[in-house]
């Protein structure tokens, strides 16, 4: 196969998991010899693209407001200059962009490609996640919101492909020397206890406080000398929302209990050595990736069963499975499932490989489509 130029648009190169996929697509793309580009507004993750050989281009698709379309102009000399053959977005406003900058291309215009990273409100705003030639979702609860949302799209356009996890990252043998210990050192409130892991970015719509609940839960009422470290709460702009968590603490009992981090790069370790791994999402989520992750490392996982994460739950993991702001339950759940050791083998169609290949292999229809135009 040719040589490809793959361009993915998204709003910032920053730790999150349509940004996670956007660097697992362009490793792919480059191990096999292609030209992958991401277009965004900079972003804590743009070293990660250039190490693995990929290529950055700033430009802002990130701000929303009237003057986002002055950008159009910029983005669509940027497409001039690349000349892809497939223009990927991942989030609406650079999906919008991207459709407008490549309307104003002179055909064959590079393929369009989308991918419904979230249960993205209905209505014409979100409906350009699927106006791709090729609409990708990330699961078979995101796949059916598009069906019921946005009936007229072709079923011939709808491409089902899950998220993936590295079984070689993601494998449960034991930390380093010494991890545990200098975790201990690190986060206090975690040294000589067993504890819950809820890996989740600074945002409200994790609910961290549904966790902090539970545990107070199972210090109080199960008798556990449980801790609880929220893994990427920290972040840049998210102080306020953190002092807040730390208030319920107080109030609830745990404030010494309750560990908060940013993002780590040993998160596998923090999964493989957690009693039990808590998943609270307030709104339902497109996928939920920390429950393969969290079994691929056998340690059980406790969730809130709807969206993505109750789909994972019910075919992997039932026992797993809370209702939605249940927070005895859960803590219940978290409770008779602490520290259990779980034997399980994550599904192929779950691991990074099978979503890279699958991913290449729909770039190289559709460049091979645009190919068919060109010469005909």
């Amino acid at each position: 196969m040719r040589r490809l130029t793959v361009v993915q648009l998204l709003p910032a190169l920053d730790p999150g998991g349509a940004e996670r996929s956007t660097l697992e697509i362009a490793a792919a793309l480059v191990a096999a010899g292609h030209r992958a580009v991401v277009i965004a507004a900079g972003g804590a993750w743009v070293p990660r693209l250039e190490a693995l050989g990929g290529e950055f281009i700033a430009l802002d698709l990130k701000s929303k407001s009237l003057r986002a379309l002055t950008r159009v102009g910029a983005l669509r000399r940027a497409l001039i200059a690349l000349e892809p053959d497939i223009v990927h977005a991942r989030s609406r406003l650079p999906a919008w962009l991207g459709w407008r900058a490549l309307a104003g291309l002179p055909k064959p215009r590079p393929a369009f490609v989308t991918t419904v990273h979230g249960l993205n409100s209905p209505g014409w705003y979100s409906g350009i996640m699927t106006r791709g030639e090729r609409v990708i979702c990330v699961s078979r609860t995101a796949l059916a919101h598009v069906r019921q949302h946005w009936p007229q799209v072709s079923p011939s356009r709808l491409v089902l492909i899950p998220r993936g996890l590295d079984p070689r990252a993601f494998n449960p043998a034991p930390p380093p020397p010494r991890w545990r210990a200098e975790l201990d050192v690190a986060f206090p409130a975690l040294a000589g206890r067993g504890y819950a892991l809820l890996p989740a970015r600074g945002t409200r719509l994790k609910n961290h406080a549904d966790a902090i609940a539970a545990l107070a839960r199972l210090v109080q009422t199960h008798r556990i000398d449980a801790a609880l470290l929220l893994a990427g709460v920290i972040e840049p702009g998210r102080a306020a929302y953190v002092a807040e968590l730390q208030r319920l603490a107080g109030e609830l009992g745990v404030a010494d209990r309750v560990a908060y981090s940013p993002a780590r790069d040993d998160v596998q370790w923090l999964l493989a050595q957690a009693a039990v791994v808590m998943q609270t999402s307030a709104k339902p989520e497109s996928f939920g990736r920390s429950v393969i992750e969290a079994l691929a490392m056998h340690t059980p996982i406790v969730g809130y069963a709807h969206g993505g994460v109750g789909e994972l739950l019910d075919e992997l993991y039932p026992e797993g499975a809370v209702a939605p702001f249940d927070v005895a339950t859960l803590a219940a759940h978290a409770a008779a499932l602490w520290g259990r050791q779980i034997e399980l083998i994550v599904p192929p169609k779950y691991t990074l490989d099978a979503m890279q290949q699958a991913t290449l292999a729909l770039y190289a229809d559709l460049a091979g489509e645009r190919r068919t135009r060109v010469s005909s």
